[in-house]
């Protein structure tokens, strides 16, 4: 099971940004809406979404492989790809975060 970008459809325009660790190691890519702000982190074996407190709680509780994101804190979620969640599923929740992102100022 492989998340990949370019298959994601009902999103606009969007830029990618290598993410960076904070010793400068590559650690993933970025994804960004057109106003700048990061909708999606994209690592070796995870995806981070931005989400609300609602959805990220009933995720928790319902898939072993979400969790709160390191990325966006209590404002997303961290899926390990481990198939558990199914990949239409995900790229629901990166659509969902898309939009959200897009709202922001």
């Amino acid at each position: 099971m492989e998340f990949r970008i370019e298959d994601l459809t009902g999103i606009g325009e969007y830029n990618k940004k290598e993410f960076l660790s904070k010793k400068g190691e590559h650690e993933g890519e970025l994804f960004l809406a057109p106003n700048g702000k990061v909708f999606l982190v994209q690592r070796k074996n995870t995806i981070e979404v931005r989400t609300d407190k609602n959805l990220l709680r009933l995720l928790r509780e319902q898939y072993e492989s979400v969790m709160t994101s390191r990325y966006f804190g209590n404002g997303g979620i961290e899926v390990v790809m481990s198939g558990q969640m199914s990949l239409d599923e995900i790229y629901d929740m990166a659509r969902l975060s898309y939009n959200l992102s897009k709202e922001l100022e």
